[in-house]
């Protein structure tokens, strides 16, 4: 090596390295935002040129993102970047046949380029990495060996193919055009060129051709963001990569800063440029749904709330009638105790007997045994005395009622779940000699 391939090799390890330009957008329909940036690297010179266009055609709002990496000079780049996205837009079937468009485009840009080389830039070259946006459809077009990566659903998808002479189908393309592939510290095209499509590119036009693979896809709310950039980042970052790190980054154009700085820490030896674009279709679903389940909690803690307003509304009016209920049974003991009076066999017994006679068979076996009163989770019939109306069995039952009736005066701390259902039977006595009733009874008990 000699004294200044020293110097040159000393020079390129001690460049400085700027920090990349960068920038940013959104669309004015607001379904997508983009953001780009770009540096030289470590290299001297910079031969990555990047186009983000937004335009209004026949009423739709299109949106345009170009990667275009030049090799044998900066101008070929420079040139895609100046006039490819006019001759596309400008073409009479771009919104109706927007394949057909950018096929006839491509080619159309290839042969303007041809024309206005010079002798300085006859061996001037370009990859092109392109974004069109139509409506719902996300068409990529991809010449070269730059590329584009999207995310759906929170997964890394290649939507464009790097044109390598090795590939089978492109090294017999090339070969049958009568041109050949060898290895020269990579597969190259006549030894020369390491891609197998480009634009430019005089002097192997025969062979290298400016075709544009095309994909398309849907844009819906799975489909989260795009990256253009070229192979400067692709050297050192792998697809899935490159998404995780633009996932963690919301910002598309820090997204895209973070990408190229990365690189650069990586180790790549070329230049970088990257682009991302941000569809907000994905951004607006997420946002609808956690408002909706914020909604809906919202709702559901309302719903509790007043649930519980109507509990208490409720158990004010069953203590009101279980204050009630007990000073009847209070006043009816002491007329009780008054007369002592049994009542003669075969005697009809009035309504209000009846009735007064069902409430206090009402009342748990438990307050009678002077025990704590059984859980609630019972079968609704278990643990209570059922009144039939049968007249022997009023006549031979009187004395143990009278006996309750004392017992439930004394005591007048029964909780309010049992007074409850004495009250529900005082206020309809006829009710209190069917099953039914007490089935009734005991769901109160329950709910409390």
């Amino acid at each position: 090596m000699g004294y200044k391939d020293l110097v040159l090799s000393y020079s390129n390890k001690m460049r400085v390295v700027e920090a990349p330009a960068s920038g940013g957008g959104i669309s004015q329909n607001e379904k997508f935002s983009y953001g780009y940036a770009s540096s030289a690297g470590k290299r001297s010179s910079m031969e990555d040129f990047f186009e983000t266009r937004i335009d209004g055609i026949d009423g739709e709002i299109v949106g345009l993102f170009g990667v275009f990496d030049g090799h044998g000079g900066a101008a070929a780049a420079e040139y895609l970047k100046r006039h490819l996205f006019s001759n596309l837009i400008t073409h009479p079937n771009f919104i109706s046949d927007t394949k057909s468009a950018i096929a006839d485009a491509y080619n159309h840009t290839d042969s303007e380029l041809l024309k206005s080389e010079n002798n300085h830039t006859i061996d001037a070259g370009s990859t092109a990495s392109t974004a069109i946006l139509v409506r719902d459809r996300l068409l990529v077009a991809n010449v070269g060996d730059s590329r584009a990566v999207i995310c759906r659903a929170g997964t890394a998808f290649a939507v464009s193919r790097d044109h390598k002479p090795d590939q089978s189908d492109e090294r017999e393309r090339i070969e049958n055009a009568g041109g050949f592939v060898m290895w020269a510290g990579t597969w190259r095209v006549g030894g020369v060129l390491a891609v197998s499509r480009s634009f430019g590119d005089r002097l192997l036009k025969e062979y290298v051709i400016a075709d544009p693979e095309i994909q398309e896809e849907k844009i819906d709310d799975s489909l989260e963001f795009l990256i253009l950039a070229s192979d400067g980042l692709w050297d050192v970052f792998s697809n899935e990569e490159a998404v995780e790190v633009v996932k963690e980054v919301e910002d598309p154009e820090e997204s895209t800063k973070k990408l190229v700085g990365e690189a650069i820490k990586r180790g790549s030896a070329d230049n970088i440029t990257c682009v991302v674009v941000r569809f907000l279709e994905s951004k607006n679903a997420h946002t609808k749904a956690d408002a909706s389940s914020t909604q809906e909690i919202a709702t559901n803690g309302q719903t509790v709330v007043t649930s519980d307003a109507e509990h208490n509304v409720s158990a004010n009016e069953t203590n009101q009638d279980h204050t009630a209920v007990l000073r009847d049974l209070d006043r009816n003991a002491e007329n009780e105790s008054l007369n002592q009076k049994p009542i003669a066999a075969g005697r009809s017994v009035s309504s209000e007997e009846n009735t007064s006679a069902g409430e206090t068979n009402q009342v748990p076996n438990a307050v009678h045994r002077g025990s704590e009163p059984k859980s609630s989770s019972k079968q609704p019939s278990q643990g209570y005395i059922t009144v039939h109306n049968n007249m022997d069995e009023s006549v031979a039952n009187q004395k143990p009622v009278i006996a309750e009736k004392k017992a439930i005066a004394a005591t007048n701390t029964t909780s309010s779940e049992q007074s409850g259902s004495i009250g529900e039977n005082n206020q309809k006595p006829t009710a209190v000699h069917s099953d039914s009733a007490t089935s009734k009874s005991s769901n109160v008990n329950s709910n409390h």
